[in-house]
């Protein structure tokens, strides 16, 4: 879509959740050897996730983060208007989590909830459809939850997405501010390559039977997660920068006056090419892969809550995210935070 702004929202507060199941480098060790493990860790910038035990969903972690923010923020519950669930691992394939969330949350009968399909994108997505709900009217606070559980669906013994993928929920608080100002938008769309990152199996295209959860290759089955690494980092190098460039553009702002970039955490080496190419100054590309690894939907807050927070509560802050990736599918957005709440991170257990 061409570029587009949106007035009148404010973020007012982001929180993290995260399972409190630690899984280290030490462990890549003994599953790939060492030279594997330090080989995969070097490439990818992750020495520890976090990992979703069984029972833990990501309605879990997102709920665990609303709560914490909406008791900072001091909020009362019922003037919440809206809930937008951006995951890719929802509790059940009916009803939409959204749905029990609003129960869960203690929120007003009278508040919008749905959810939205999406992953390495789905934090900009979600920012543009609550900012538009929020400056259409009728919607005055809302809460945007996004997540994901990715590890349950990469196969343990693909050293290709096991040692990168970690679980996250995040919980972001917007509402309707006369003064706020603009949040400008990107987003893209290329399904031609939405088979080279993908569960082949277990939708209603291709249900799950005895055959597809075989490891016919002794590494990974059907119904697992399978990522073309070569063709999702040439997708990358082909739409993130154009896509940056336009709306930093259409913002009027040059990427010196930005404060930080915060891409979705793919990868160490994928970000650091990405920022060379576009050269960017490298302190102000942040990381967060080091202790959660690739996070999907959540990474972008999850990476504003841990090494941006501090700065985030006292001082106001020009960002440019961008998300990319599964789908495929990209969005970026440039907007001014700050001062506002930054939770501490929660840990959720089995």
């Amino acid at each position: 879509m061409a570029d587009s702004r949106i007035d009148g929202v404010r973020l007012a507060g982001i929180a993290m959740a995260v399972p409190a199941n630690v899984r280290t480098f030490e462990d890549d060790v003994e599953a790939f050897g060492e030279e594997d493990a330090r080989k995969i860790s070097a490439a990818t910038g992750v020495r520890s996730r976090r990992v979703a035990g069984i029972g833990l969903c990501t309605s879990d972690l997102c709920a665990a983060a609303a709560d914490r923010l909406l008791n900072d923020l001091d909020w009362d519950r019922g003037s919440l208007d809206a809930l937008v669930f951006v995951s890719q691992t929802p509790d059940h394939v009916l009803p939409s989590t959204s749905c029990l969330l609003q129960a869960r949350l203690n929120l007003p009968k009278r508040c919008a909830a749905f959810d939205v399909n999406l992953g390495c994108s789905g934090y900009v997505y979600g920012l543009w459809i609550v900012s538009s709900l929020l400056a259409a009217g009728g919607v005055r606070r809302a809460l945007l939850l996004v997540g994901d559980t990715i590890s349950r669906l990469a196969s343990p013994l693909d050293r290709s997405v096991a040692p990168l993928f970690g679980d996250a929920g995040t919980a972001t608080a917007l509402e309707w501010c006369a003064d706020a100002g603009p949040i400008w938008f990107n987003l893209g769309t290329d399904g031609a390559g939405g088979e080279h990152l993908i569960v082949p199996a277990g939708g209603f295209r291709r249900p799950r039977t005895a055959e597809t959860s075989v490891r016919g290759d002794g590494i990974r089955s059907d119904e697992d997660l399978l990522m073309n690494g070569a063709e999702v980092f040439a997708f990358t190098l082909r739409e993130v920068q154009p896509m940056v460039k336009s709306v930093l553009s259409a913002a009027g702002a040059t990427a010196d006056e930005v404060d930080a970039f915060v891409f979705h955490q793919a990868n160490s080496f994928m970000l650091k090419h990405l920022a060379r190419r576009m050269r960017l100054p490298e302190n102000k590309v942040v990381l967060a892969l080091e202790d959660y690894g690739n996070t999907s939907s959540a990474s972008i807050p999850l990476t504003l809550t841990h090494v941006l927070s501090g700065r985030l509560k006292t001082e106001s802050l020009l960002l440019a995210l961008a998300g990319f990736g599964v789908g495929f599918s990209w969005g970026a957005a440039v907007l001014r935070c700050g001062p506002m709440v930054m939770s501490e991170r929660v840990d959720v257990s089995c």
